[in-house]
């Protein structure tokens, strides 16, 4: 994290406890971050707060940090049953559930509260008797939490903190039912903490607010301050069939150590996966339908530099905290202007300066607009050269067989795998027959 992201409000300037202070120390942190330095003195004091900050910001041991030093201060009810949470911690996707567990093991190290890890797509009975054994702080993802909740594994009568993290990403999942449903079986407002955090707090994210929070203390930090001003953006005004060529021949030229892919559909990341590996650069797809075991497993590649390159939908544009993204590449400009700045937020995180290179093609130029008003300034164009653009042979194309679909506990319903498929096998469709194939032949340019 750089200095120049840093306010000069020291976490020891807080009153916390002594064990939490070492947690702090040990993690590397001293100064706080904007949103920490205004969120902490606030909620420290009991008081429930809507936040707006991006992720990178800082905001998880914001309101990790004020959860534990609200459990230390307030001690549980003495009727209080093993399998009645604390607090209850809610995310929209499993890789930010992760995260967060991740967060609350490495600041609350010397504290002895259980902290509980629930989400879909994996470790269905596990996760049950984690559940059934007792847990202090509950992490987790709507769906499978109240897949639990339904059976009485847990109930929610005794929580003392709830923490709701990207709210708006809530909705645009539509979580939000999940979300009422399990407010509405917590303590009521007055008699819990409440803590909200979103990237926007748009008209729906204050409604809930006000509605399951109790008159919240709003915190805004404004999204240019700690993202857009330390990301070098640019794009290529691109034909369709050069997309592929100009993307390889980008990476090659650029040889990034680590970079996202966004595409806007999953049809898409298989393609663009296929040229990549066909063509001598390791990537690997995340999207909605990847196992949750192989997602972590990539994840935990990615942030190693095992693996340089990531194809991502947008399922994968908020919630990741992965450190040192060199490059955000748009190959498919996102049709909401809210989604751009969400994808290149995967650089240039906590300080650190980041490139986001977009491709506005024939098919999505018209989202280029929108985007540059939303931000407030132009993009700048950069032109396509030919050394640019790499010699794609149609051929060199990788495919992949369709997975089979997983039942609730994320196992396999009839068998099948995961197996690349080279073009020109038999019942494979040509790639030069689709209209934005890689079959590109460097055009002259004048």
């Amino acid at each position: 994290m750089s200095e120049k992201h840093l306010t000069d409000t020291r976490f020891d300037s807080f009153d916390l406890d002594g064990r939490l202070t070492q947690g702090i120390e040990e993690a590397g942190f001293s100064k706080c971050t904007p949103i920490q330095a205004e969120t902490l003195p606030v909620a420290l004091k009991g008081q429930d707060v809507a936040g707006q900050a991006q992720t990178g910001t800082g905001k998880t041991a914001a309101f990790l940090l004020t959860t534990f030093q609200h459990l230390i201060s307030n001690p549980a009810d003495e009727h209080r049953k093993p399998n009645q949470p604390r607090a209850l911690i809610l995310a929209p996707t499993r890789e930010l559930a992760v995260q967060i567990h991740k967060d609350a093991e490495l600041l609350g190290k010397h504290l002895d509260f259980r902290r509980g890890l629930v989400f879909g797509g994996t470790g269905y009975e596990q996760q049950r008797k984690q559940l059934e054994e007792g847990v202090d702080i509950l992490i987790g993802t709507p769906g499978r939490l109240i897949d639990y909740f339904k059976q009485h594994v847990y109930n929610l009568k005794a929580a003392q903190v709830v923490v709701l993290d990207e709210a708006d990403r809530m909705f645009d999942l539509g979580f939000i039912k999940d979300i009422r449903y399990l407010l509405r079986r917590c303590p009521d407002p007055d008699k819990r903490l409440g803590l909200l955090f979103s990237a926007t707090l748009s008209y729906r994210v204050t409604e809930l607010a006000y509605e399951h929070m109790n008159n919240p203390e709003t915190i805004v930090i404004e999204a240019d301050k700690v993202t857009a001003d330390k990301v070098h953006q640019s794009y290529y005004m691109t034909a369709n069939d050069e997309k592929v060529p100009l993307l390889i021949g980008l990476m090659r030229k650029l040889d990034p150590p680590r970079s996202i892919v966004f595409v806007n559909t999953k049809r898409t990341a298989d393609r663009i996966w296929g040229f990549l590996e066909g063509n001598g650069l390791k990537a690997a797809i995340l999207s909605g339908d990847v196992p949750q075991k192989k997602r972590l497993s990539l994840l935990k590649q990615f942030q190693s530099g095992e693996l340089p390159i990531l194809v991502a939908t947008d399922v994968a544009a908020r919630g990741l905290h992965i450190p040192d993204v060199s490059h955000v590449f748009n190959y498919d400009l996102p049709e909401d202007a809210e989604d751009y700045v969400h994808r290149i937020g995967r650089t240039a995180r906590a300080g650190a300066s980041g490139d986001a290179i977009s491709f506005a093609c024939e098919t999505y130029a018209f989202s280029l607009p929108d985007i540059e008003q939303y931000i407030g300034h132009s993009l700048p164009m950069e032109p396509i050269r030919d050394e640019l653009l790499a010699e794609v042979d149609p051929n060199s194309r990788v495919r992949t067989e369709r997975r089979k679909p997983r039942d609730h506990k994320g196992k396999k319903r009839h068998g099948g795998g995961h197996h690349k498929k080279h073009h020109g096998e038999k019942g494979s469709k040509k790639e030069g027959e689709s209209r934005s194939g890689g079959g590109h032949k460097k055009k002259h340019r004048h």
